[in-house]
């Protein structure tokens, strides 16, 4: 008896270290990923619905801090610029550069460079269209149009009435990683733009980051429940005995 005592003792206060131990891990991880949320993201709330179907209007987004620099073809960006009303503003890049966009081929598909390009992050009751524009990118700037293209005001709009519709690079502030109420993920970069020169951004560290802060919760809620279920499991076995 005495035996069995002294090991079921033993096996309690290994498992009390090891609760504390995963209470304290998950701490790390909770606050870690919170703390590294924060430096690398800053949260959006989108006003309109330019941007549909990928973000509402009202979705609150995820953006990850940068320059404009790293920016690609593809990307969802948040900027601003006095000439669109000096507000931050989400809007897709799809000419960078150098780019010729010209709208559109008989398909109602953009050209880019000479080249027609399928878009399928558009909202689908709306082609790629407009009225006929054609633009070249200065070096250092970007066009940037909404994927609901019926209702977004965007590079075109600014190009039929100042004949400037692009924006410079230096005016991004971040790019859109993920949808984060409603929950709707990360927003997937379109291999439309894979093949151009530059290719396309790699998606921000927000997996890993949300990964670290549930990984934290599910660490703190088993080792803070680990002790009262053991006695309970504790008072069981005794009543049998």
């Amino acid at each position: 008896m005495g035996g069995a005592e002294r090991t079921d003792d033993g096996r309690g206060r290994l498992g009390d270290v090891l609760s504390g131990l995963a209470v304290a891990v998950g701490c790390v991880l909770f606050l870690g990923g919170f703390a590294w949320g924060a430096v690398v993201y800053k949260p959006y709330t989108v006003p309109t619905d330019s941007m549909a179907p990928a973000i509402g209007t009202g979705d609150r987004v995820l953006a990850q801090r940068l320059s404009g620099d790293p920016v690609r073809r593809g990307d969802v960006v948040v900027f601003s610029d006095p000439a669109w009303g000096d507000m931050p503003m989400v809007k897709r890049v799809v000419g960078v550069g150098g780019d010729k966009v010209v709208c559109c081929d008989k398909d109602d598909r953009l050209i880019l460079n000479g080249t027609s390009i399928e878009e399928p992050y558009l909202h689908s009751r709306d082609g790629a269209g407009s009225r006929p524009f054609s633009a070249t990118v200065p070096d250092g700037e970007l066009f940037l149009l909404g994927d609901r293209r019926r209702t977004s005001v965007d590079s075109r709009g600014h190009l039929m009435d100042t004949g400037r519709g692009t924006v410079p690079v230096s005016e991004v502030a971040a790019r859109v990683d993920a949808v984060a109420w409603p929950v709707g993920g990360v927003l997937e970069r379109p291999r439309t733009f894979a093949g151009m020169p530059g290719g396309i951004s790699e998606p921000g560290p927000v997996r890993a980051v949300v990964t670290a802060i549930v990984a934290g919760v599910v660490l703190i809620f088993g080792g803070a429940a680990y002790g009262p279920l053991s006695k309970l499991g504790g008072r069981r076995r005794e009543a049998r005995a």
